[in-house]
C-alpha cells in the first residue's frame, strides 16, 4: 500500500497517472516506511504487452527512459548468472585454492560466451544450444562409444 500527497494508502494499481508523471515519476510514500521516507515510482514498459513499476530512493531521477535502461541492464545481469549458473555448472567447482578457482570461473565464461554466441548466430534459446549440443554427443557415444569398458564377473 502507498500514498501519493495527501491521499489515502491505496493499491499501487489503483494509481492515477497523468503525462509529467509517466515521463518524470511520482513521489510516494510506502506503507510501514519511516514517516519522512519517500520513494520515486516509475511506470515502465518492459515490453510491448508488460509494463511494471520500477522504485528508487533517488528523488532526483527525473527520466522514465533512464530507469528502463537502468532495469534492462540489471536484467540482462540476472539472465547472466542465471544461465552461467544453469548452464556450466560453475558453483561446482569443490577447490580450494585460488588459482584453480580462477581457471574454474574462466572456463565457465568461455563456454557460456561460446554458447550464447552460436544461440545468437542461430537464432535459439542458449537451452535449445546447449541440449542439442548435449543430445548429438550422447548420441554419437552410444552408437559407437569412443571409451570401451571391460565387462568384469564378478563372483
Amino acid at each position: 500500500m502507498i500514498v501519493v500527497a495527501s491521499e489515502k494508502y491505496k493499491n499501487i494499481g489503483e494509481l492515477s497517472w497523468n503525462e509529467s508523471e509517466k515521463i518524470s515519476g511520482k513521489i510516494i510514500k510506502i506503507k510501514g516506511f519511516p514517516r519522512d521516507k519517500k520513494v520515486k515510482l516509475f511506470w515502465a514498459t518492459v515490453s510491448t504487452n508488460r509494463t511494471e513499476y520500477v522504485v528508487t530512493n533517488d528523488l532526483s531521477q527525473s527520466s522514465v527512459d533512464a530507469v528502463e535502461f537502468e532495469s534492462q541492464t540489471r536484467w540482462k545481469i540476472e539472465e547472466f548468472h542465471r544461465e552461467i549458473k544453469q548452464l556450466t555448472g560453475i558453483e561446482f567447482c569443490q577447490c580450494r585454492l585460488r588459482d584453480i578457482q580462477k581457471n574454474h570461473i574462466a572456463c565457465a565464461m568461455l563456454v557460456w560466451n561460446f554458447l550464447k554466441r552460436l544461440a545468437v548466430k542461430i537464432g535459439k534459446t542458449i537451452y535449445q544450444v546447449k541440449h542439442e549440443l548435449l543430445s548429438d554427443y550422447l548420441l554419437q557415444e552410444l552408437k559407437k562409444p569412443t571409451i570401451k569398458f571391460r565387462a568384469i564377473l564378478i563372483l
